[in-house]
């Protein structure tokens, strides 16, 4: 029971995140560059997520994700600042590593399987 309530907690989370940053998605579609930095974050947050978290292999990866992205979050906050959302293609290819690293968990979420865990075969996708 405990489990299901913690993953629509962070399903929510990755839903709110990629209604606030999905156009970042949209940006690295239309801009190779964009999307060679989205992949690139992607990787880094999914090794991370893999290789870096103890109880990974035991926990459903949108917690994992959720965790990751309200880590950033958290941090953002702590050193005084706000989360930059550009608002066209250009503004993307200028965002900040923050805003970029967030995107990426946006495109590692969109493909997640409910309850599978990081460590799984179905946990995160890959990015081929």
């Amino acid at each position: 029971m405990r489990a299901r309530r913690l993953e629509r907690s962070a399903r929510r989370l990755l839903d709110r995140l990629h209604d606030q940053l999905g156009a970042g998605l949209v940006a690295a579609a239309a801009v190779p560059g964009l999307a060679a930095v989205v992949d690139q974050h992607a990787a880094a947050v999914r090794d991370i997520l893999t290789a870096g978290v103890e109880t990974g292999a035991a926990v459903a990866g949108s917690v994992l994700l959720a965790g990751y992205a309200q880590g950033v979050l958290d941090h953002v906050r702590e050193r005084g600042g706000q989360l930059r959302v550009p608002t066209d293609a250009a503004g993307w290819v200028r965002a900040d590593w923050f805003s970029m690293r967030l995107v990426a968990v946006c495109a590692l979420a969109r493909n997640l399987r409910p309850g599978h865990p990081v460590g799984s075969a179905d946990g995160l996708p890959s990015l081929a």
